[in-house]
C-alpha cells in the first residue's frame, strides 16, 4: 500500500496573502482523494520529529534560536517566510512525515510526503522556503541506525539543492545529484557530487534524455541502498520562479522515469513534494498528482 504522509498543519501556517502557495498542501490529497488514486487509509499523520534527528543535522545553536523565533530579521527574510511558533511546528512535523516514510518505503518500496523537499536548509541557516532539511535528517537517521550503508538523493526541483550539498559535502555514504536550472536561484550554488545546470528554456526531449542517461549510470555506479526524490514542478513552462520549459506531460515521464528505475532496481525510495509555482493553481496540482498516480500505477 502507498503510504503518504499528510497533516493539516501542512495547509495553515501563513497568512492567505503570502506568495507561497499553501493552499496546494490541501488541494493535493482532496484532488487524489476525489478521483480515486488514493483513499484515507493510503495517509497517515505524523507527529513533530525527534530534537536528536534534527540535531544531527543540524547546528543546535541554530536550531535553538529557529525554535525560539530568535532570528534576525535579515534571516527570517532569507526564509521567505514570516516566523512564527505555527510555522516551526508545521516544519518539525514535516520533517517526521519524510523519516517516517523511509519506514513505509522499506515495507512497500516506496513512501511520499506531501510536503518537504526542503533542500535550501543548511546545516546553520534556512533559505528559500526552508527551514529545516528533511531529505538530510531522514537521509542521516538512515545511516545512523544502520539501515543502509549508501543513498542517493535525486534532487529534480527547478533550483538546485544546494542545502543538501552543503550538508552531505563531507559525507561520502550519501551522493547528491542535482538538475536545475543554471541560472535560477540559488545565485551561489554548493557542489552537489553531481550537478547538472540546464540552460534557460531546456524542454522535454533534451530534459529527459539527460535524466535517463544520467541517472542510468548512477544507480551503477553509487549501488544506492535508499533513494530520496525532491520531485519539485517547478520545472513547469509556466512556473513563475522556474526557467525551463517542461510540459505537463514531460514533467509526468520525468516521475515515470525515476520511479521506474528504482522499482525495477529494487531500491526503496521516499519522494518529497518540493516547488511548484505555476500561475494556475490547477497546474501545480495536476503536475503534483500526476507523481501520485505514477506511483501507484508502477507500484502497485
Amino acid at each position: 500500500m502507498l503510504k503518504i504522509a499528510w497533516s493539516e498543519i501542512y495547509a495553515h501556517p501563513l497568512p492567505k496573502n503570502h506568495r507561497f502557495p499553501m493552499s496546494k498542501y490541501e488541494l493535493l490529497p482532496m484532488q487524489l482523494l476525489h478521483e480515486g488514486t488514493i483513499e484515507e487509509e493510503n495517509l497517515f499523520a505524523p507527529t513533530p520529529v525527534a530534537v536528536e534527528d534534527i540535531l544531527a543535522v543540524h547546528d543546535p545553536t541554530y536550531w535553538r534560536r529557529l525554535d525560539k523565533l530568535e532570528l534576525t530579521k535579515s534571516e527570517i527574510r532569507k526564509t521567505g517566510f514570516p516566523l512564527s511558533r505555527q510555522l516551526v511546528d508545521r516544519e518539525v512535523t514535516i520533517m517526521n512525515g519524510t523519516l517516517l516514510s523511509t519506514h513505509y518505503a522499506f515495507q512497500h518500496g516506496v513512501a511520499m510526503n506531501i510536503a518537504g523537499g526542503t533542500h535550501h536548509a543548511f546545516t546553520d541557516r534556512g533559505e528559500g522556503f526552508c527551514l529545516l532539511n528533511d531529505i538530510a535528517i531522514a537521509a542521516q537517521y538512515l545511516l545512523n541506525t544502520k539501515k543502509v550503508d549508501r543513498i542517493l538523493v535525486v534532487d529534480l526541483d527547478v533550483h538546485q539543492g544546494n542545502g543538501t550539498a552543503e550538508i552531505f559535502e563531507q559525507e561520502p555514504r550519501v551522493f547528491t545529484f542535482s538538475i536545475h536550472g543554471a541560472k535560477n536561484y540559488p545565485a551561489r550554488k554548493e557542489n552537489s557530487d553531481l550537478d547538472i545546470g540546464l540552460p534557460d528554456g531546456t524542454g522535454d526531449n533534451e530534459y529527459l534524455s539527460i535524466l535517463t542517461r544520467t541517472l542510468s549510470n548512477l544507480l551503477e555506479k553509487v549501488e544506492p541502498g535508499f533513494i530520496f526524490f525532491q520531485s519539485g514542478v517547478d520545472v513547469l513552462s509556466t512556473d513563475k520562479l522556474g526557467r525551463l520549459s517542461l510540459s505537463l506531460e514531460g514533467c509526468k515521464k520525468r516521475d515515470e522515469i525515476v520511479l521506474n528505475l528504482a522499482h525495477e532496481s529494487g531500491i526503496p525510495l521516499v519522494a518529497s513534494m518540493g516547488g511548484g509555482y505555476s500561475e494556475d493553481i490547477r497546474l501545480i496540482i495536476e503536475a503534483h498528482a500526476n507523481t501520485y498516480r505514477v506511483t501507484q500505477e508502477i507500484f502497485f
